[in-house]
């Protein structure tokens, strides 16, 4: 696999060690399982996250941040850089790179943002459709300028991108004490399985950082960045007995969440003819104004 696949200058390849030249590779050659077309869903519905890597002492890190404890949803929690699709945004990647400029002052159209490939879609716990855009920064030094937005993001922290497969490459990070954002016996990762009304159980994978815990639906988009990136699985079972697996989990549940949003487009649709035929019966038998 030649490093000469990933679209950035031979300066910027020459400045990076070997491994990190071949995860690039990796992630720009892959082609998503599944994409969605715009028309899919309802623009609502969908949403991008930017997973921006970038190489801190021969190793990829992935830029992530720690919700404000004042929003409603998911509030305190670690979150990649994202959230809903705009009209005026042309592509997920632009959802995703205008997002991060909002909640992290990312700088928009950097020459030193290089988009290397998107993800299938995941689906959140509010049943938003996220498709994951990553990115490598090729100046780090950008991130020295990056500042939070005080109503939307709490920290902005970094993780190493290995770790998200094998936990014991996080050992070596200052992690937080334990207590409240790491209220677990394990040192590194901790795993619950709930009931999942899709497909029998939902593993809920937390990994130990330097600020809030790495978990849910960010641990799964990235677990997916590093088993490309590092060509091998986690070193943990990720997927419970009965779980479907990645895009066929995805599948089923865009068959039901879209199968129901249409049944509820009927529904409207039904109720707003119903309203306007009532109406018209009551202007066929109202009293002339006179």
């Amino acid at each position: 696999m030649s490093p000469k696949a990933v679209d950035l200058p031979q300066e910027v390849l020459d400045g990076l060690t070997e491994q990190t030249r071949v995860c690039l590779t990796r992630l720009a050659v892959h082609a998503p399982e599944l994409t969605l077309t715009p028309s899919a869903a309802p623009r609502t519905r969908l949403a991008a996250v930017l997973a921006l890597l970038f190489e801190r002492d021969g190793k990829l890190r992935v830029l992530l941040t720690t919700r404000s404890k004042a929003l409603r949803s998911h509030p305190g929690q670690t979150a990649l850089p994202g959230g809903k699709v705009d009209e005026g945004d042309e592509s997920v990647a632009g959802t995703a790179l205008r997002e991060a400029h909002e909640e992290v002052s990312l700088p928009l159209s950097s020459p030193h943002v290089h988009v290397l490939t998107a993800l299938h879609p995941f689906i959140s716990a509010a049943r938003l459709i996220v498709t994951p855009v990553v990115a490598f920064l090729s100046s780090p030094s950008l991130l020295s300028g990056l500042k939070a937005n005080k109503g939307e993001v709490d920290r902005i922290f970094s993780y190493p991108l290995e770790a998200m497969i094998e936990p014991e490459f996080a050992r070596e990070e200052e992690l937080v004490g334990k207590g409240e954002d790491w209220p677990y016996d394990e040192e590194l990762y901790h795993v619950d399985d709930y009931p999942s009304q899709y497909s029998g159980a939902y593993r809920y994978h937390r990994l130990r950082s330097c600020a809030s815990p790495v978990m849910g639906l960010t641990a799964d988009i990235l677990m997916s960045v590093a088993e490309i990136a590092y060509a091998r699985k986690t070193a943990f079972e990720r997927w419970p007995s009965g779980q479907l697996v990645g895009v066929e989990r995805v599948r089923k549940i865009l068959e039901i969440e879209l199968g129901k949003e249409a049944e509820m487009s009927v529904v409207r649709a039904e109720k707003l003819n119903n309203h306007l035929e009532l109406g018209a019966d009551e202007a066929d038998t109202a009293t002339p104004a006179v």
